[in-house]
Formats: C-alpha cells, sequence, structure tokens
C-alpha cells in the first residue's frame, strides 16, 4: 500500500499510475474538510490558476512532454483532452468539468481509497508521495518542514510575477500597448 498525500494533479496522476499496475493506494485530499483560500469545489485535481497546460506543439519541451505522457497512458493528459476547449496552440481546459472527469476517473478504482481529511502527522515508516504545493495547509508544511529538516521550502508557481514598473531598466525592456 501506497499513501498519496493531496488530490491535486500530481496526487491524481500518482494515485492512477500506481493502481493501473495493481499497487493499493490510499489518496488524501484535505477537502471538504479543509479549504485553502483558493479552492471552489469539492473534486480532485482542482485546477485553481489557468485552465491552460501551455503549448500541444511537439516541436517545443511542453507539447513534447505531454506527447510523451499521453504515450505513458496519462490520466491528466487523457482527461485534458476530453474537456479541452479551444485555446489556439495551447492545451486549455474546462476547469470544472476536468476536475469532475478526474474524480470520476480516480473512483472507479477499488484499489484507490480516497480519504477526505487533513493530514497532519507523516509516518517515515510508511511508503508515502507527499504530492502537495502551494496550498499545503499550514500543519502540514510545518510537518514537511521538520521531515526533510529545512528550514523553509518554497512553491513554485506559473504564475506571471507583480512587479513595479519603476524598477524595470526601460533600455532594455521591450513595451507594447
Amino acid at each position: 500500500m501506497v499513501k498519496v498525500i493531496g488530490g491535486g494533479l500530481a496526487g491524481c496522476e500518482a494515485a492512477y499510475q500506481l493502481a493501473k499496475r495493481g499497487i493499493n493506494v490510499k489518496l488524501y485530499e484535505m477537502k471538504p474538510v479543509k479549504f485553502s483560500p483558493a479552492h471552489n469545489n469539492e473534486n480532485l485535481a482542482e485546477i485553481v490558476c489557468s485552465n491552460s497546460f501551455k503549448s500541444n506543439l511537439k516541436s517545443n519541451a511542453c507539447g513534447l512532454l505531454k506527447e510523451e505522457l499521453r504515450m505513458l497512458d496519462s490520466l491528466l493528459l487523457r482527461v485534458a483532452d476530453e474537456v479541452k476547449v479551444p485555446a489556439g496552440q495551447a492545451l486549455a481546459v474546462d476547469r470544472d468539468l476536468f476536475s469532475k472527469r478526474v474524480t470520476e476517473e480516480i473512483s472507479k478504482f477499488s484499489n484507490i481509497e480516497i480519504i477526505k481529511e487533513e493530514v497532519t502527522k507523516i509516518d517515515e515508516n510508511e511508503l508515502t508521495i507527499i504530492a502537495t504545493g502551494p496550498l499545503t495547509s499550514d500543519t502540514l508544511y510545518k510537518e514537511i518542514k521538520k521531515l526533510v529538516k529545512e528550514e523553509c521550502l518554497h512553491f513554485y508557481d506559473a504564475a506571471a510575477p507583480i512587479i513595479e514598473k519603476s524598477s524595470i531598466d526601460m533600455n532594455i525592456a521591450f513595451f507594447r500597448r
């Protein structure tokens, strides 16, 4: 049995890949017991930022990676392809339908037990995948810090940074209205 902490994109894909290989999985998701300010539904794999998975063109790294994931039977890419919306060369999805469909697919597996509770302790003696990100609860964040013996952990997001215009050197920047 493998414990997967986090029912987001990484946690759902990990649980799916393990389960289809016959491995029993306990998938922990803190919703609906606890919501972050960004969460708004009870489904797994909720996308809270952009609905874009970036370029689908095989001529760049993002598109090539997606094609490789399709070849490896990625649940997330299969569902994304099913619920895609027009977005030019990008793969963009209907967010609500995406998370609903991923939840339906994960729920079909008899060897995935979905446990809706906040994980506050990590047992080092259990096989565990920690698949949380910037929406990790404060309690679990502290537990992960203790486990990895780090003072600070950093989560990086694809969101563009907000900067002050006065900090930009316009001699080397391109400006367009």
